[in-house]
């Protein structure tokens, strides 16, 4: 079970935090030793899309940490104000310079292990006017037999490839749920 333990200081009035069960809670929480307030720590949402032209899928190759210079799909962290659509169209905006249309959720797999659920959704590629952005080295199509399984960056990509290519190849898209250890 992923056991963050991230709060030292309340964010509230800046006391030390003590973790303990409140009243009327089954959980250990970061509970403020001066004002009571207690603090939840919850899973980081992480959104993006598999975008397609044809029968090719728009991969990037990571610029940053962590793993750098591995393959992935367009994602990141979901940002405050914005819903599940807006985030995976800003990620993919700014990791691919790509502009899709969305064609409904497609995966949401949990990694509980690092406190993170991602979401995925299909994507249809507008036009082949895309680059990388700052977090990218390239972006690049590749079809089903060129994928770099190898150099993949992440499980929940690899994850979501699998399934799509096994829905493509049998004429019907799903939604799939799924646990990444």
């Amino acid at each position: 079970m992923f056991s963050a333990r991230s709060f030292r200081h309340c964010k509230t009035c800046g006391g030390a935090v003590a973790y303990r069960i409140p009243a009327d809670d089954s959980r250990e929480r970061a509970v403020c030793t001066v004002c009571e307030a207690i603090h939840y720590e919850n899973p980081l949402n992480v959104v993006g899309t598999l975008p397609t032209w044809d029968d090719q899928v728009l991969l990037c190759r990571r610029a940053i940490e962590p793993r750098h210079g591995l393959w992935t799909l367009p994602a990141g962290f979901m940002e405050l104000g914005e819903t599940l659509e807006q985030g995976a169209l800003r990620e993919t905006d700014e990791e691919a310079g790509a502009r899709v249309q969305l064609q409904g959720l497609f995966s949401v797999l949990n990694v509980v292990r690092v406190g993170q659920v991602h979401f995925f959704y299909r994507a249809a590629l507008q036009d082949l006017d895309f680059a990388p952005g700052v977090e990218s080295l390239e972006v690049a199509l590749f079809r089903e037999a060129e994928i770099p399984w190898e150099h993949l960056a992440f499980r929940t990509t690899a994850e979501t490839l699998r399934r799509y290519f096994a829905d493509r190849a049998g004429g019907q898209f799903g939604l799939h749920c799924a646990d990444i250890a």
